[in-house]
């Protein structure tokens, strides 16, 4: 069975960074995709980053939401079973609950199946 646990939430002022960290365990290569997700009470949890996870792939580059561009850098220790996300230039609307997710493809979006616990990240103006 996978384990996702995430690290690395917390308080920062508008225009801070703060690194996320995914530490997965198991068998993960059940799964061909992992990504970041991040939700908001009463919205509907958002993709963020995500990356194909395949052990052939030929595309390896992660994806990003549009609203975290140029902002926010998904990277992935193989050796560590670690995704992290660098978040940069944080803004006041990145204030969510922050998840990782191991899954599957569907189309050009992953979609979760195994999910961390969460962690919470707030940036204040």
């Amino acid at each position: 069975q996978v384990q996702l646990v995430e690290s690395g939430g917390g308080s920062v002022q508008a225009g801070g960074s703060l690194r996320l960290s995914c530490a997965a365990s198991g068998y993960t290569n059940l799964y061909n995709c992992m990504a970041w997700f991040r939700q908001v009470p009463g919205k509907q949890r958002e993709g963020v980053a995500q990356l194909d996870t395949s052990p052939h792939t030929l595309d390896d580059l992660p994806r990003y939401a549009d609203s975290v561009k140029g902002r926010f850098t998904l990277s992935r220790d193989k050796a560590q079973n670690t995704v992290d996300l660098q978040m940069n230039s944080l803004k006041p609307e990145d204030t969510a609950k922050y998840y990782c997710a191991a899954g599957w493809w569907r189309g050009d979006r992953c979609v979760g199946e195994r999910w961390g616990q969460g962690t919470q990240v707030t940036v204040s103006s």
